[in-house]
């Protein structure tokens, strides 16, 4: 079966609905049903709870309390690079922007103004630069850090269809990345501005920032901005800068010239929030 074939479904299924009831059922406090779901949960999907900081599924009053669980201290370390690995997840493509086209899977690209709420002014700095995207499967822990310490520019929201995001429907669903609903943040940082996007898919009932909470719902269909430039938002490396209730993925862009990825990583590889993501190319060192 192809990949078009397989995500046929997708087209077809009221994913806005399913959705919006994932949610509603995600918020509920429903005792031991809630944590007979979450056992269930755990078991399928094989979730580590002994690093979690209360590994106790009891303790969790509902879904989406124990989807965005807190870690234990020290459970994620920082290695020593310009850019650590924001999440806990799989490599799904990562290397140098090709003019303005970010490679998604083989045959399908999408442009940066397409994934920035089809701003070719907020694109344009990332021409020629780096991406990453990285997914996160239903097992991972579900926070979002920053790759690198950063200063908050502004945050778009932009409604979009809620294909699944998993590596199948990338390659079977063209512009997937751009076509999602999806959380623009922008933020400006030592090796000058970047992007992290995240990224909404079926059934992701919200997603939410440290600095304003739950974006979506409400989900209104049109595009909406919040600026904070005349603000001192500044996030340290490593520290939690939003949540996604329900699994999704991220996307970061970054200015050219091209980062020097870490070694190790290759798509399809898991990762871990913390460890070496990229460092700057010797070109951007001989230039700061």
């Amino acid at each position: 079966m192809s990949d078009r074939s397989a995500v046929l479904l997708q087209y077809l299924i009221p994913k806005q609905a399913l959705t919006n009831f994932a949610g509603w059922v995600a918020g509920k406090k429903r005792g031991k049903v809630t944590t007979w779901i979450i056992k269930r949960f755990v078991a399928k999907y094989g979730v580590n709870m002994s690093e979690a900081l209360d590994s106790d599924i009891r303790a969790y009053k509902t879904f989406n309390a124990f989807f965005t669980r807190a870690l234990k201290p020290g459970a994620r370390p920082l290695a020593k690079a310009d850019l650590v690995c924001p999440v806990d997840g799989a490599i799904s493509q990562f290397g140098r922007i090709e003019g303005d086209q970010i490679f998604q899977a083989k045959g399908h690209h999408y442009s940066c103004a397409a994934l920035l709420a089809g701003s070719a002014a907020l694109a344009a700095p990332f021409t020629n630069g780096s991406f990453a995207t990285i997914y996160l499967s239903p097992k991972d822990y579900h926070r979002i850090h920053m790759p690198c310490t950063g200063r908050l520019l502004r945050m778009t929201y932009v409604p979009g269809d809620l294909f699944s995001v998993n590596p199948t429907t990338a390659r079977g669903v063209p512009g997937l990345f751009a076509r999602n609903e999806r959380v623009v943040c922008l933020f400006e940082s030592e090796l000058g501005p970047f992007a992290l996007v995240l990224v909404g898919a079926t059934i992701v009932g919200s997603m939410q920032t440290a600095w304003h909470g739950v974006v979506n719902p409400p989900r209104t269909g049109k595009v909406r901005e919040w600026r904070y430039e005349d603000k001192q938002i500044v996030l340290q490396q490593g520290e939690e800068m939003g949540r996604f209730l329900l699994g999704s993925t991220v996307v970061l862009l970054f200015p050219g010239p091209p980062l020097a990825f870490s070694p190790v990583w290759v798509p399809a590889r898991p990762v871990r929030l913390g460890e070496v993501m990229a460092n700057r190319s010797s070109q951007q060192a001989a230039s700061q």
